[in-house]
């Protein structure tokens, strides 16, 4: 897994993220847990418990892609699934302290990304070394797994989102609409991509934050018509109703 897009928006953020993933791990629901006095929302996976998209009430968001910078060899048994250590990083106090000092060891490489207001970070594991870049939170980003699609795809699919962004007004909907219909002529690395049913892009998670308000929809792209969850929440007042899915 998978397809991510950054977008800056109404002094916040867009995060679109597509699960590439074997359709048995796809959960139907948004799950929340309490840690550390934060109220966290995320997709549980069904088999490792753990998660590849969080946001929370304190206003963090972070997402974990598959692999780090070019597919590895897969070599279990690792110490810790990568979805676990995604919400390990929601235990950590300081997010700093948790780049530098959390241990990677035994964990299969993954790509991690942060995002708060004014803050935008990726941190790179290959396996052996960690690789941390502060990113510029005011342009949009463009990421997809090392272990799915090779560096001219991921080029290839990065152009399809810059083409349109060129040519498109920045919305919710819009990037939504790009993240079900982005194609480069084959379902193999469509942005919806399928391999005879082994991997598929199994659900599609949209974060916007603008201004206080914050809102996870999560769409399970394994039901007939799409069913979608939403949650919202506002920073100031801690309230955070949940809404039946559109």
């Amino acid at each position: 897994m998978c397809t991510v897009t950054y977008l800056p928006y109404n002094q916040g953020f867009i995060l679109t993220h597509n699960r590439d993933e074997a359709p048995t791990r796809s959960p139907k629901v948004i799950s929340e847990e309490t840690i550390l006095g934060d109220h966290l929302f995320f997709p549980k996976d069904t088999k490792a418990g753990g998660t590849w998209i969080v946001t929370s009430q304190a206003g963090k968001t972070a997402c974990l892609l598959n692999g780090a910078f070019l597919k590895h060899q897969h070599q279990p048994p690792y110490r810790r699934s990568r979805g676990l250590v995604l919400l390990d990083f929601f235990t950590w106090d300081d997010p700093h302290a948790f780049f530098e000092n959390y241990d990677f060891q035994g964990i299969e490489p993954f790509t991690f990304l942060f995002f708060q207001t004014n803050t935008a970070i990726e941190l790179r594991w290959d396996g052996d070394q960690r690789f941390l870049n502060k990113l510029d939170p005011q342009s949009s980003h463009f990421w997809c797994s090392a272990t799915l699609y090779p560096p001219e795809m991921q080029q290839v699919r990065e152009k399809v989102f810059q083409d349109w962004l060129a040519v498109h007004p920045i919305s919710a909907g819009g990037i939504l609409d790009l993240h079900h219909h982005g194609s480069v002529g084959d379902p193999h690395h469509d942005f919806v991509m399928n391999r005879a049913e082994k991997v598929r892009t199994v659900s599609i998670t949209q974060i916007v934050k603008a201004a206080q308000l914050v809102t996870m929809e999560y769409e399970d792209l394994l039901e007939p018509e799409g069913e979608k969850q939403i949650k919202k929440f506002n920073l100031e007042t801690g309230n955070f109703p949940s809404e039946p899915g559109g």
